[in-house]
């Protein structure tokens, strides 16, 4: 039993800035078999008493926000076991484009807390992040029409399709250990075959897609590539550290989407490079 979507403005103090993201949140409680209904108030005053710390006290992220909501919920219903919140996030990073000028990109964060009456608690953070893909299966089918051809006018790369892509890119922690959400965007934008920017102009058009296909990508080689950078990222993270990577292109020539997703622990990754 819980409530979901609730809309709470959230102070959160990272990389030694602080930033006020709109928050929808989602919290549980288990209900034993022995009461009929649960005191959803409780769950409100909750998140109202949480998020109002915050604002004199700033919270270092948003699965922190999670945490201390998940363990004042097993305060306040004495009845219940188990305790589930979940908080997504709209934020916002400084980037440079291919000519050097910055922009301001939009990224979702993602955080969730789950603790178990009597046991330790897990956390969890990721980020959605936009970027794009070109299709190496196109551009070689290009190079056999037309006897690779294209490949010999100077520095261009041989054409392709192109699709947008929405990546997905979670870790699971134990409550002692901490990850940068910064970096585990920078990781996943370094997994596409280019970034995405807001706002472009033409010169710049044409660098985000000749960067692009330089660098052909399938939607597997994003997931395997966000693995890959993940696991040299944080080796101080425990072997059983979930990972959770979801990829999706949306395609430009096909009426359907490509999709790749791994779930899998960090002691499984490094147990593939032995």
């Amino acid at each position: 039993m819980g409530v979901t979507g609730v809309k709470k403005p959230v102070r959160v103090h990272r990389d030694g800035r602080d930033t006020c993201l709109t928050c929808e949140i989602d919290v549980y409680v288990d209900l034993p078999s022995t009461q009929r209904g649960s005191h959803l108030s409780r769950n409100l005053e909750v998140i109202a008493e949480i998020v109002e710390q915050g604002v004199s006290q700033p919270i270092k992220g948003l699965e922190v926000l999670a945490s201390d909501i998940c363990r004042r919920l097993l305060d306040r219903h004495e009845y219940a076991s188990y305790a589930e919140v979940h908080i997504k996030g709209d934020y916002f990073l400084e980037r440079s484009l291919p000519t050097g000028r910055k922009s301001i990109e939009s990224y979702k964060l993602i955080a969730r807390a789950t603790h178990k009456r009597g046991d330790g608690l897990l956390k969890m953070i990721g980020a959605r992040v936009i970027g794009m893909t070109a299709c190496p299966c196109a551009m070689e089918s290009v190079d056999e029409i037309q006897g690779n051809t294209l490949k010999q006018v100077g520095c261009l790369p041989t054409i392709s399709h192109n699709q947008r892509n929405v990546t997905t890119a979670m870790l699971e922690v134990p409550e002692e250990f901490d990850v940068e959400v910064d970096d585990l965007i920078e990781i996943v934008e370094a997994s596409f075959s280019s970034p995405t920017f807001e706002i472009l102009k033409r010169k710049e058009e044409a660098n985000v897609v000749i960067n692009a296909h330089r660098n052909p990508k399938f939607v597997e080689d994003v997931v395997r590539d966000n693995l890959a950078l993940i696991l040299k990222r944080y080796p101080q993270l425990p072997d059983d550290t979930v990972v959770t990577v979801r990829s999706e292109s949306e395609e430009s020539i096909h009426k359907h989407n490509a999709v790749a997703e791994r779930v899998t622990t960090l002691g499984e990754l490094r147990s593939d490079l032995v």
